[in-house]
Order: structure tokens, then C-alpha cells, then sequence
């Protein structure tokens, strides 16, 4: 039954999936991994052995607060991307525009870039352009890529879903029309069990609140291991 890690986009609040990792990696070893926007640039990480603790480094470093600037995003991407190359099955999500396509991008077809695109909220940070196409952030169409997995051949998954409010539930309720469905896939979901914070604290950065996301994401992790059959 082939499992797949699939990691929710959530800006600043996808430091909680972080959290929940650390929890959950003793225990568990995905056959691959699959994410949206920020979830996408843990789950690169983590297909490419990094730690939790080297994630919750990456997370802690004020660059990655930085990373909120469009030239600052491309170099947090590269940096990513050179330090990290998967050692098991990837994909992440992007949004071609202007048509608003899906796409999935998967293991070695993966450029920096991609990494860059797939955190490029619009009118935050213009398009990425791979191959004469524009692209925009994964999660706009789609923050918890569970199609994705199973597109990518996961009868499973481990879904860690960071926006689980009822603003960002809203925000995504218009774009649900045009997902393609996952009904072939068996889903364990984990989510924030309080309120991660507003919006615009999903966009702003603060040492003290990833602190607090990652602390709790573990707890979370922990509760969740028992619903899991490893």
C-alpha cells in the first residue's frame, strides 16, 4: 500500500507540520511525498533526509522571514534546492496562469524554480516563469494536494493540514469546483488542534510563533501516532 506524506500549503503556519514530522518520523516512512506552496518546500526538505531539527534551523533563521520578499523567495528556493535532493519519490503542486491550470511537477523534471513558483502567492509576488510558462502558488487552487498523491500512485496518505480555520475553508470553497477528486485514497488527516492565528499572521514572520507552531505541531504529531498503523 504505497504511502504518501502530503504537506498542506500554510505559509508561516506550515512550521507546524515541521512539529508534527518530528513526532512523526521515528515512526514512519513514506514511499513519497507530495505538497503545495510552503508544504511543498518541507516536504523537498524532508524527501531529501533532512531532520526535523534541520528544518526547525531553516524555520528559526530570520531569512526565512526575508523570504517574504520576491528576491529573497528565489534565493530561499536555491538554497533549498542545492542543499537538499530527494532521495524518494516528490512532487509538488503549481497553478499555470492565466489559464489556472493544475500542474504537478514531479522528481527530477523539479528546478529551483519550481520550488519558487509553487510559494508565489499572487499579487504578492509575480509569476515564475519555467519553459515559457507563468506560475503561480500551488496551494491557490488546492492547499491540501491530496489528488496529487494519488495521481502520483499513493493508495494512502498522511495529510498534514495546517489551514483548517474557517477563513481559509472560505478562501479555498470557490476553487474546490475545478480539483480533481482523490476517491481512491485512504486518508489519515492531522490538523492543528487551536487556531494557528489570522491571515495576515500566516504571512508574517515571528521566531516566537514558529516556536509556538512547531511546539504544538509535535503535540499534535503525538496524538496522532496512535490513529496511524505503521
Amino acid at each position: 500500500m504505497p504511502t504518501a506524506l502530503v504537506l498542506s500549503a500554510g505559509g508561516m503556519f506550515a512550521a507546524w507540520e515541521v512539529g508534527v514530522w518530528k513526532a512523526l518520523a521515528p515512526h514512519l516512512q513514506p514511499d513519497l511525498i507530495v505538497g503545495a506552496s510552503a508544504g511543498a518546500l518541507n516536504g523537498w526538505a524532508i524527501a531529501g533526509g533532512a531532520t526535523a531539527a534541520e528544518l526547525e534551523r531553516e524555520w528559526l533563521d530570520p531569512q526565512t522571514g526575508r523570504a517574504l520578499r520576491s528576491g529573497a523567495l528565489r534565493r530561499k528556493a536555491k538554497h533549498l534546492f542545492e542543499r537538499y535532493q530527494p532521495h524518494r519519490p516528490f512532487a509538488l503542486t503549481v497553478v499555470e496562469v492565466p489559464q489556472f491550470r493544475l500542474r504537478v511537477v514531479q522528481d527530477g523534471e523539479i528546478q529551483w524554480e519550481h520550488l519558487a513558483a509553487t510559494c508565489s502567492i499572487p499579487l504578492v509576488f509575480p509569476p515564475v516563469r519555467i519553459g515559457g510558462h507563468s506560475y503561480v502558488d500551488g496551494g491557490l487552487m488546492g492547499a491540501l494536494p491530496l489528488w496529487a498523491a494519488q495521481q502520483a500512485g499513493a493508495t494512502r496518505a498522511i495529510a498534514l493540514n495546517c489551514l483548517n480555520t474557517s477563513a481559509f475553508r472560505m478562501m479555498h470553497r470557490s476553487m474546490r469546483w475545478r480539483l480533481p477528486r482523490a476517491t481512491a485514497l485512504d486518508v489519515v488527516r492531522i490538523e492543528p488542534s487551536v487556531p494557528l492565528g489570522t491571515v495576515l499572521q500566516s504571512v508574517t514572520w515571528s521566531a516566537a510563533r514558529i516556536e509556538r507552531y512547531i511546539a504544538l505541531g509535535e503535540e499534535d504529531g503525538k496524538r496522532a501516532l496512535t490513529s496511524i498503523t505503521i
